[in-house]
């Protein structure tokens, strides 16, 4: 019952978000279980939430710009143009 109390409230403040916001809280509990997993300790959980959440809040805000992506020029940055259609 408390894993079920604790989920949905989980759900209802991510609802309640911006996309970048959401991106960015989803990237981080996913880094953090994929860091404590992989590595068996909390260092590597914060690491992966840190890498988790920078990463979602990426893509969330790209998810407010509708018709943008990502590329990268011939040196490897990435930038944001208007997609091809």
């Amino acid at each position: 019952m408390k894993k079920a109390v604790i989920l949905a409230l989980i759900g209802l403040s991510i609802a309640s978000c911006t996309p970048t916001q959401q991106g960015a809280g989803i990237g981080a509990a996913s880094g953090a279980v994929i860091g404590g997993v992989a590595t068996g300790n909390v260092r590597g959980a914060a690491v992966g939430a840190a890498i988790g959440g920078v990463s979602g809040a990426l893509i969330g805000s790209v998810a407010e710009q509708p018709g943008q992506c990502y590329y990268r020029d011939r040196y490897g940055r990435r930038y944001i143009d208007t997609c091809p259609r």
